[in-house]
């Protein structure tokens, strides 16, 4: 079964960018995450969705 989210640094590693970067994605509303307990996690769906998109 493929993950539906992804931690901060798993998303930054499949997007070749950094940590503060992939912040700044999620501040703009380009990538989208859930919060579960106290970790925030990005969505494989919206990585993906930007993957084509980032340079």
């Amino acid at each position: 079964m493929e993950p539906i989210t992804v931690s901060i640094e798993v998303a930054a590693k499949a997007l070749n960018i950094g940590r503060t970067s992939v912040y700044k994605l999620i501040s703009r509303g380009e990538l989208k995450t859930v919060r579960i307990l106290s970790r925030q996690l990005v969505t494989v769906e919206s990585i993906r969705a930007l993957g084509g998109n980032v340079a």
